[in-house]
């Protein structure tokens, strides 16, 4: 409601790395050779608000029924031990579940979490070069991330809104992408393009029809951060696009077409094309370029279940006119 006061607190940046949690298993899909994520460290940046009644605490100082933020950043990492997980959507569904069934006074838990990502380090062993699996190396590129609503019922608690989703995939193609036919006007100055370099950073969330299928323990049905981002990379690399807003149509269609379990996809874009230096050099097909200036284009679209339908049709329209 438009009257209805803001009031929440909590903590953010509560740290948690699980050894050994449950390795997270996947069919294989043709635009990854992802089928299973080890989790020899599960990592995890989590940040969580609570909601109730606090208003004595502001106008009174009455502290009875406050949780210090000090003890739900020990109430999560404690848990973290306490049951297994595969993904971070399933230990956030599960913590903010647990918060509600710990603190009567608490009506509502918004939690969301970003992956602290390690990858593997190659070693010598005794049969040549392999993983070490006890030696792992931060990884600074994408991070999977979710957020979690979960709100109290009378019989106990219900996930009320819920979101997964990937950060900070980063790519670049350097053939492929064109931009042209926009708007020219006075104030136009950039030229059109029938070739040029595309680099993207891009954020992408998802949700799901049955929010079970991401949030459950056992992450039967749940859609892996990893897979998404490589058909990302595969239909960009396919694609002879456009623009940054018809690169993005078709990955999202591709991530519902591969995903039935999907209901849309949310994407967030950052346009980071390099510039020009050298149009030519002697002998190569190569071009010198560099970074963009200040300020960066951005885009936000969601591709829904409806989209897919409709574009499905349309193939059809065009195939069957081909045959004709």
């Amino acid at each position: 409601m438009a009257n209805e006061r803001m009031m929440h607190y909590g903590k953010k940046d509560v740290f948690v790395y699980r050894t050994y949690a449950k390795p997270l298993t996947a069919d294989p899909i043709p635009e990854s050779n992802f089928t299973k994520r080890d989790n020899i460290i599960f990592g995890v940046d989590v940040q969580v608000a609570l909601y109730g009644d606090f208003l004595h605490n502001y106008i009174e100082g009455d502290n009875t029924n406050l949780v210090a933020t000090d003890s739900m950043k020990n109430f999560i990492q404690r848990q973290a031990g306490e049951f297994e997980y595969s993904t971070i959507d399933g230990f956030l569904a599960e913590i903010a579940k647990r918060f509600i069934a710990k603190y009567p006074q608490i009506n509502q838990v918004v939690i969301s979490g970003q992956e602290v990502p390690f990858g593997p380090v190659n070693v010598a062993k005794e049969n040549g070069i392999e993983e070490s699996g006890i030696v792992l190396r931060p990884s600074h590129t994408e991070r999977a991330r979710a957020t979690v609503t979960v709100k109290r019922t009378g019989n106990g608690a219900e996930i009320v809104d819920y979101a997964s989703g990937i950060q900070d995939i980063h790519l670049i193609k350097i053939t492929g992408n064109s931009f042209y036919g926009y708007v020219q006007d006075e104030y136009t100055q950039l030229p059109e393009e029938k070739d040029r370099n595309l680099f993207i950073y891009v954020d992408i969330d998802w949700t799901y029809n049955d929010v079970s299928d991401g949030t459950s323990l056992d992450a039967v049905n749940h859609v892996p951060a990893e897979q998404v981002r490589d058909i990302a990379a595969s239909v960009f690399h396919d694609l002879q696009n456009n623009s940054i807003q018809h690169l993005v149509y078709h990955i999202g269609l591709q991530i519902l077409e591969r995903f039935p379990q999907l209901n849309d996809v949310k994407f967030y874009t950052n346009n980071r094309t390099w510039l020009k230096v050298v149009e030519n050099i002697s002998d190569s097909e190569g071009k010198v370029y560099t970074e963009p200036p200040l300020p960066y284009g951005y885009q936000a679209f969601s591709v829904t279940r409806e989209d897919l339908k409709e574009a499905k049709v349309n193939r059809k329209h065009k195939q069957s006119s081909v045959h004709v």
